[in-house]
């Protein structure tokens, strides 16, 4: 596969559809065999597709390859369900999906947008950190955890 970010489009889509549920159902079968149930915070299909979330996929080549999401909250987004298939790793489609991402947080005035990780996906947190996020102790209701790794940008 010789995809590039410039050879992909981003637009948003409904996380129900076949794409969204095949890429999502690989993101959360990832995660689950990494770490334990309990601390696993991805969002359900059904709950990306509420009102106050954006989702995003990332086409090439006729596939969906990619996929994040906005949770709009009182007083900052969060970066919700990032996913790239591994074929397509390190082809810029990370990039894209999350310059499509804070457009989006920009455009809804929002000042802030965090995350949750997990502590041992390193090439996310290069990813995070390269679009200007920062180390920050948890948020909303998130715990500390031995899992987790929580991150933050300044619009």
């Amino acid at each position: 596969m010789t995809v590039t970010a410039r050879d992909a489009v981003v637009r948003l889509a409904d996380p129900r559809d076949p794409e969204g549920r095949a890429l999502l159902g690989a993101s959360h079968a990832y995660l689950a065999s990494l770490y334990p149930a309990e601390h696993n915070h991805y969002l359900s299909v059904d709950e990306l597709a509420r009102p106050h979330i954006d989702f995003w996929v990332a086409e090439a080549e006729g596939r969906a390859l990619g996929c994040i999401a906005l949770a709009r909250l009182d007083g900052y987004g969060e970066v919700k369900s990032m996913y790239v298939d591994p074929a397509a790793r390190g082809m810029g489609l990370g990039a894209a999906l999350m310059a499509a991402l804070e457009s989006r947080a920009r455009a809804a005035g929002l000042p802030v947008l965090r995350l949750e990780t997990g502590d041992d996906l390193y090439p996310a947190h290069r990813l995070y950190r390269r679009h200007g996020f920062i180390d920050c102790g948890p948020f909303g209701d998130y715990a500390e955890g031995p899992h987790s790794v929580f991150m933050e940008k300044r619009l």
